[in-house]
């Protein structure tokens, strides 16, 4: 065994590299110096911890922060193992030259003894606003050792009251103009030291100072709903301004504040005129201040945009573009001045309740042209995606070059906008005839992997324009990628990348289901894709975004509408609250389960504590609704795989899933009023959940086939997972399920709500095996099924269908299964936020290595595993100032090494409990290396759960020996 591990890893417990060879199918893990059989070196005590990843508000630099005590985190950095956080000291200041002094004038927290790096909140002086904070800190490690002082970071403080907002909402005299140009000239004296500008452009603006476009985000600010909440965009643009003449410019477009039609569009609606408020703070190294505000003063006059609409394109003449508007000295006499508005109503709020920004992250060129006549031609990007366009063209003046955005193409060659709603949608760009032109979208996005392109003469010429290029701007939220899975299944690492094209697709200022169609922040995709996204995604702030967007949308009789924000009510009766698209439990309970799920994956309580009185709201309504502790509304198991087309449940009764989540959410209101500290609520919440656990029993329950409702895979899945079954009867239902899935040769008919309950109830009672099966296969419907009919990213409907979505996200459930019980990497709800981490890959005989990485809230986290022969070897990385507990496989200690050497001897490690073939190690920060002979043990990963004790024949063929 020595020399097989010897030959094959080599260690070096200071610097690694992990290289996934996925093409070949297996894992190299490399790594250089010290070999394993060595015992691990002891730290050394010249070595101390230091802060890295400084943060405020969970956030990197973030601009326009309007808390008044905002939240500092860090990570930490150290080598060796058990590294611990043992105090801290952080110092805050207005100068960064202060804090290089070890000086602070906001506040110096002075040595704390604790362990925490997440979350601590602000607690010095009164924060002033428009000014840029510099802070650092420093710890001490687990022997009271200090450590060196952090780089600097920094935050900009927002506007932290509307009484600070001096300016005006303006926009011009014409109300429905498509787009519109707002400018205005001011001073700079000389000494600017500062300069901080704050700015909300309704619907979708862009920012300009001085000729230069202000940073690189697009589609700003993020939708809301607009008469509750209004998102303003900070920037700090000193560097921009000079002494003398400046000017703001600004272009605003529709966006989901105005949509006219005139194209495709799933709704119309508006909440009001295009309308902007700009507030730009200029501090002067005397101390003095000026502060240019947006009022009638400025001028205006419609842009060059001429159609925007976030669902039918985007019409841009370059004809009618002002040379030179954006830039001082422009003579702007004929334009009107500007008009005042009351605004939308929505209150001002900056970062506190933004997403992360929209910007390009990825160019696309074409990988094929068909010409399919004289004037148009289909461009292939071989991806489907959430993109703009830029075209680079010349040609006469007036020609014009249309773009048609498509996921398909039909037999005749043009493209085929059946999966995108049918309806006309496109960029026009009608030349200016000024040489060669470039043209990049402004206002409109569109999923896409084909845009089919169409030139046409001016009227007076019959002189086509030439397309010198086009380019595919891949445009979503610059969430930071916090995940990293492989594994010996190339199916299965084609399905990641499936998967996570949908949701880098649909990851906007809200999770959207698809980027073309509709473009709306369907709920039930935030809970039920919640642990998926968060597994590849920095995506904590969207979820922030999410619950004020739904807690903007909760009506007066407390529901949660299925959409948020809220902007159309689907449905024949749009007042009726039994109308299932406005009213799905299922979709609504994304109220209440986002705040456990980002509890589970970062530590934070803030949406608890924040949102508990309106989710009380909420939970009242429900019990408004049921009958005798039984909801008969919704859309129940949207998109299952029924005899029918999907829609619609087929295989579930709606009623069943609906009372599940009430159950559910009376389950974690409980345990939320009892972490706030509210007893008697605790205990209400608690009866009421085992009064509607009682009658769920009672009204779902066949005692005769031992199985919930008709016997389907959602209806045994959900009772599982949320506790709704007894323990006596786990195993009848569990083997029922099992069973089902069997019997259709594993064939999955769950849809959108049921799908992830039944990966849990699987993996969770032992059956991974089952789930590998279920997926590892390309001739029924499903992920591999999408492969295998041409999809790049997921799809609407199991089967591919072209009348659905090419791009949808909300069946990607699978991502949460490759990380958390594959590769194994699992948060603890006893100490969440990863401050400790549970690794317990699944072991399956079909999988020969895995390899999953994950970036969590206190630094990365590393699972691996590989099968030689007879022994496992598995690679777990834990970052400082956190603690895991690791599963082996194996019956006996004596069978296994940590770094080489017997587990008694490793200091790093901790046996801590058995468990049916499980070791479990109890383990601090540090890189280890597990090795474990396992003889001819049965398949792993079968943890001791209600599915242990079934007795199916038709299972033995799946069970392998190494």
């Amino acid at each position: 065994m020595k020399e097989i591990i010897d030959h094959t890893i080599r260690l070096d417990l200071r610097s690694r590299i992990f290289r996934v060879i996925t093409g070949v199918g297996f894992l190299l893990v490399t790594f250089s110096g010290q070999t394993f059989g060595q015992k691990p070196p002891k730290p050394d005590p010249r070595e101390c911890l230091r802060p890295i990843n400084l943060k405020c508000e969970n956030d990197r630099e973030p601009m326009g922060v309007d808390v008044l005590r905002p939240r500092l985190s860090w990570n930490l950095e150290g080598e060796g193992y058990n590294r611990r956080q043992s105090a801290y000291h952080i110092l805050v200041s207005t100068s960064a030259e202060l804090l290089k002094q070890d000086k602070a004038d906001l506040w110096d927290s002075e040595r704390v003894a604790s362990d925490r790096m997440i979350g601590i909140e602000y607690a010095g002086k009164p924060l002033p606003s428009s000014t840029r904070i510099f802070w650092k800190v420093r710890v001490w490690d687990e022997k009271g050792r200090p450590g060196p002082w952090s780089p600097i970071a920094s935050w900009v403080t927002g506007l932290f009251s509307d009484s600070e907002w001096k300016a005006k909402w303006i926009g011009i005299s014409n109300a429905t103009a498509a787009t519109v140009l707002l400018r205005n000239e001011f001073v700079v004296q000389p000494g600017a030291k500062l300069a901080i500008l704050h700015v909300c452009g309704l619907g979708q603006f862009e920012l300009i100072i001085n000729g230069q476009r202000v940073g690189e985000a697009i589609l700003m600010p993020g939708w809301t709903k607009y008469d509750q909440t209004c998102l303003y965009e900070t920037f700090e643009v000193t560097d921009l301004l000079t002494p003398g003449t400046n000017v703001i410019g600004l272009l605003l477009g529709g966006g989901f504040y105005r949509i006219t039609g005139g194209r495709y569009a799933k709704f119309k609606g508006s909440f009001g005129p295009l309308q902007a408020i700009v507030q730009l703070h200029i501090r002067y190294a005397d101390g003095h201040e000026d502060v240019i505000c947006s009022t009638e003063n400025w001028k205006g006059c419609p842009g060059p945009i001429t159609f925007s609409c976030v669902y039918g394109g985007e019409d841009y003449d370059a004809r009618l573009y002002p040379r030179g508007w954006d830039k001082p000295g422009y003579d702007d006499s004929a334009w009107e001045q500007a008009v005042t508005y009351l605004g939308p109503g929505g209150k001002l709020r900056g970062h506190s309740a933004s997403a992360p920004p929209i910007k390009v992250v990825e160019i696309f060129k074409p990988v094929a042209i068909k010409h399919i006549q004289t004037n148009v031609a289909v461009y292939d990007f071989g991806q489907n995606a959430s993109i703009m366009v830029r075209l680079v063209c010349e040609g006469p003046p007036g020609s014009k070059i249309r773009m048609i955005p498509a996921e398909l193409v039909s037999t005749n060659g043009f493209v085929d906008r059946t999966s995108c709603g049918r309806g006309r949608a496109w960029w026009e760009y009608t030349l200016g005839g000024e040489g060669r032109e470039t043209y990049t979208a402004k206002f409109f996005y569109h999923g896409a992997r084909y845009v089919q392109v169409e030139r046409y003469s001016a009227p007076e010429t019959s002189e086509l324009p030439v397309v010198v290029s086009l380019d595919a701007l891949v445009v979503h939220s610059a969430a930071e990628p916090v995940g990293d899975f492989a594994c010996s299944n190339e199916l299965f690492n084609r399905i990641r990348r499936l998967v996570r094209w949908a949701q880098r697709s649909n990851m906007m200022s809200v999770f959207t289901d698809c980027p073309h169609r509709e473009k709306l922040g369907w709920l039930e995709q935030y809970h039920l894709n919640g642990p998926a996204l968060r597994y590849e995604f920095e995506v904590d702030r969207i979820f922030v975004k999410g619950m004020n967007d739904m807690k903007d949308s909760q009506l007066t009789n407390g529901m949660i509408p299925c959409i948020a924000p809220e902007y159309v009510v689907f449905g024949k009766d749009k007042t009726d609250f039994s109308n299932p698209f406005r009213n799905s439990v299922e979709w609504g309970s994304a109220f209440i389960i986002v705040p456990w799920q980002q509890y589970l994956f970062s530590g934070d309580m803030h949406l608890i504590r924040d949102y508990f009185s309106a989710m009380e709201r909420y939970m009242d309504f429900l019990s408004s609704q049921a009958s005798n502790y039984i909801l008969h509304f919704g859309l129940g198991d949207w998109y299952d795989l029924g005899p029918n087309p999907p829609g619609y449940a087929q295989l579930t009764p709606r009623s069943l899933t609906a009372t599940a989540f009430y159950y559910y959410n009376a389950q974690l209101m409980a345990q939320y009023a009892k972490m706030l500290g509210q007893k008697a609520k605790a205990k209400a919440y608690s009866q009421l959940g085992e009064k509607i656990k009682k009658a769920f029993n009672k009204e779902f329950f066949d005692p005769t086939n031992r199985w919930y409702g008709t016997g389907s895979q959602t209806a045994q899945a959900i009772s599982l997972v949320f506790g709704l079954c007894p323990p006596a009867q786990r195993t009848c239902v569990f083997q029922s399920l099992t069973n089902d899935i069997v019997r259709r040769d594993f064939a999955n008919t769950a849809g959108d709500i049921g799908y992830r309950f039944m990966l849990r109830a699987l993996a969770d009672n032992g059956a991974s095996h089952l789930v590998y099966l279920m997926n590892n296969q390309t001739n029924k419907p499903g992920y591999g099924y999408q492969l295998a009919m041409g999809a790049t990213s997921l799809t609407e409907a199991w089967d591919a269908r072209p009348t659905s979505s090419q791009n949808h996200f909300m069946l990607g459930q699978i991502i949460e299964w490759f990380y958390h019980d594959l590769a194994g990497i699992q948060p603890d709800p006893i100490e969440p936020g990863f401050k400790r981490v549970i690794i317990r890959p699944n072991f399956l005989a079909d999988l020969d290595w895995v390899y999953g990485r994950y970036k969590s809230v206190r630094g990365e986290i590393v699972s691996a595993w590989r099968r030689f022969g007879n022994t496992i070897s598995m690679r777990v990385k834990i970052p400082p100032n956190t603690s895991a507990v690791v599963w082996v496989p194996s019956h006996s200690i004596d069978n296994v090494t940590i770094c080489g050497v017997h587990p008694k001897e490793n200091l790093g490690a901790k046996l801590v409990g058995k468990n049916r073939g499980y070791l479990i190690f109890k383990i601090g920060s540090g890189e280890y290396h597990f090795t474990s002979r396992i003889g001819n043990s049965p398949q792993l990963g079968s943890l001791p759960q209600p599915g242990d004790d079934l007795k199916v024949n038709s299972l033995n063929k799946l069970h392998r020996d190494f």
